[in-house]
C-alpha cells in the first residue's frame, strides 16, 4: 500500500513539474521608453538615462554617448572618403541615436547575367579607383579623393539614415521569432505577403551567421557588425571588424584607426554599449489616448498594415547566447515587450532600389519594413525620404502591399484622418 502511494505521488509530481517550470518563468515586461539621450554641447551624456543595461568595468553610459557624439578629423582617422564626422551627425533627431534628414548614395550596375554589381568609382583624375562598393561617399579629406557616380553605374539610389533608439532590443529578438512572423504572413495573406529573412555574417564571429535586422537591406544581424561597418563606410574610420580603408589617396593614419582606450574598449564597443542602452521611442501618450487614435489603430489592423508593421514582439530571454556566441542577452534587454511596428524582414512593395548588399540577388528590389516607432519625429518618409506626407508614403506601397494600399484607398476621409492620427501618435 505504501509503495502504491509513493508511485501515485511520483506520478503527480511528474505532472506538476511542467506547471512549476512555467511558474518559474518570469512574465515578459514592457521595455522602457523615452527620448532620454539629449544631445548637449556641454557635458555630453550627463543628462542621459539608459534602459538599465550594465556597463563594462570602468565605463559609463555618459562616456559611451560622448564617444557617439565625438567629431573626428584626419588625425583621428576620418576619411579619406566619408559622409559624416560623428555618429550623431546622422543619428540625432530628437536626441542622440535617433534618425535624421540625411541620405547616402548607393550605386551599381547589372552584369551580363542580370546580377547586381556594386560600383567602381574612379578618383584622383582616374589614377585610382574604389571598386565593388555600392556606397558613394559625399565628402573627402582632399579633392583628389572625392567620389562621383560614374555614368556606367546606372543603378542609383538614396538611402535615409536610420533610427537606432531601441535597437538593443531589436538585436535581442530571437531568429525563430522573425521566422515565425514570416510564416504567419504567408498564412494570413494566402501568400501575397512573404517577408524574407536573410542569413548574414556576424563580423565579430567569423564563420557564423544570423538573420539580418539592421540596415535597409538587413545587411547586419548584430549591432557591433552594423557599427563596425558604418564606422568605415560612413566615417572612414578603420576598426578591428573593418581594418582596411577603401583608398590610400589622402590617408594619413595607419590602420586600424580605432584602437582600445584605457578601459580596453574601442570606439565601436562604446557605440554598441550606447545603442544597446537606449530606450525604445516613446509614444505620444496624450494623442494615443484619443478616440481618433484608437479608431486609427483598429483601422491599421483591419486593412492589413499590421501584417508587416508588427505591433508587438517579445525579445529572447536574458542569458540567451546570440551573435554567433559573441553576446549574451542582458537582463535589461531580455524577455521584454517591444512595439516596433515592423517585422524586420525584406519585402518587395515596388519601391526597391535595385541594390544588393548581401546575397541572394532577389533582394535587389526588397527593403526592410521600416519600424514605425518614433514615426512622429520623421518629417520625411520612406527609404529615400521622398514622401513628405503619410498619405503619399502609403500610396507608394505596391507589390506585396498592393491589397493593403487598396484597402486604404477605400477608407472615408474621416477614417483616413483617424489612421493618420494613430500614426502621428507613434
Amino acid at each position: 500500500m505504501i509503495h502504491r502511494w509513493i508511485a501515485v505521488a511520483i506520478l503527480l509530481m511528474s505532472l506538476m513539474v511542467p506547471g512549476l517550470a512555467d511558474v518559474a518563468q518570469p512574465s515578459p515586461t514592457e521595455a522602457p521608453s523615452g527620448f532620454d539621450t539629449p544631445t548637449l554641447a556641454q557635458n555630453p551624456g550627463s543628462q542621459s538615462v539608459s534602459n538599465g543595461i550594465a556597463e563594462p568595468p570602468g565605463d559609463s553610459y555618459g562616456l559611451d554617448q560622448t564617444k557617439f557624439e565625438q567629431d573626428h578629423d584626419a588625425s583621428s582617422g576620418l576619411g579619406p572618403v566619408f559622409n559624416a564626422r560623428a555618429c550623431a551627425d546622422c543619428h540625432q533627431n530628437p536626441v542622440s541615436g535617433g534618425s535624421s534628414q540625411f541620405t547616402e548614395i548607393r550605386a551599381g550596375h547589372l552584369d551580363a547575367n542580370g546580377n547586381f554589381v556594386a560600383a567602381t568609382v574612379p578618383i584622383n583624375d582616374g589614377a585610382n579607383s574604389i571598386a565593388l562598393r555600392s556606397i558613394i561617399n559625399d565628402r573627402a579629406l582632399i579633392p583628389q579623393a572625392q567620389e562621383h557616380v560614374p555614368d556606367t553605374e546606372n543603378i542609383r539610389a538614396l538611402r535615409a539614415a536610420l533610427n537606432t533608439l531601441g535597437d538593443g532590443f531589436v538585436e535581442a529578438i530571437d531568429d525563430s521569432t522573425l521566422q515565425s512572423i514570416a510564416q504567419r504572413q504567408i498564412d494570413v495573406s494566402e501568400g501575397r505577403i512573404h517577408g524574407e529573412a536573410v542569413e548574414v555574417p556576424v563580423l565579430e564571429s567569423p564563420g557564423q551567421s544570423r538573420i539580418g535586422r539592421f540596415g535597409w537591406k538587413d545587411q547586419h544581424s548584430s549591432l557591433l557588425s552594423f557599427i563596425g561597418d558604418a564606422y568605415l563606410n560612413e566615417m572612414g574610420v578603420t576598426n578591428r571588424l573593418r581594418p582596411k580603408d577603401v583608398t590610400a589617396v589622402g590617408k594619413v593614419t595607419p590602420d586600424p584607426e580605432d584602437t582600445p582606450d584605457n578601459l580596453g574598449l574601442a570606439d565601436i564597443d562604446h557605440f554598441a554599449e550606447f545603442i544597446r542602452g537606449t530606450k525604445v521611442p516613446l509614444r505620444d501618450v496624450v494623442l494615443s489616448a484619443t478616440a481618433a487614435a484608437q479608431q486609427g489603430q483598429m483601422l491599421f489592423d483591419r486593412i492589413g498594415c499590421a501584417t508587416c508593421h508588427v505591433s508587438t514582439i517579445i525579445t529572447a530571454p536574458a542569458g540567451t547566447i546570440i551573435n554567433g556566441g559573441a553576446f549574451a542577452v542582458p537582463d535589461a534587454l531580455g524577455n521584454k515587450i517591444i512595439h516596433p511596428y515592423s517585422d524586420f524582414l525584406l519585402h518587395d512593395i515596388e519601391t526597391g532600389d535595385g541594390i544588393v548588399q548581401n546575397p541572394p540577388q532577389d533582394t535587389a528590389n526588397k527593403l526592410r519594413t521600416v519600424p514605425l516607432w518614433g514615426l512622429r519625429m520623421h518629417p520625411r518618409h520612406m527609404h529615400d525620404l521622398k514622401s513628405l506626407t503619410l498619405e503619399d508614403a502609403i500610396q507608394r506601397h505596391g507589390g506585396e502591399a498592393e491589397q493593403v494600399r487598396d484597402h486604404f484607398r477605400e477608407l472615408s476621409p474621416e477614417e483616413k484622418q483617424a489612421l493618420f492620427t494613430f500614426l502621428n501618435s507613434l
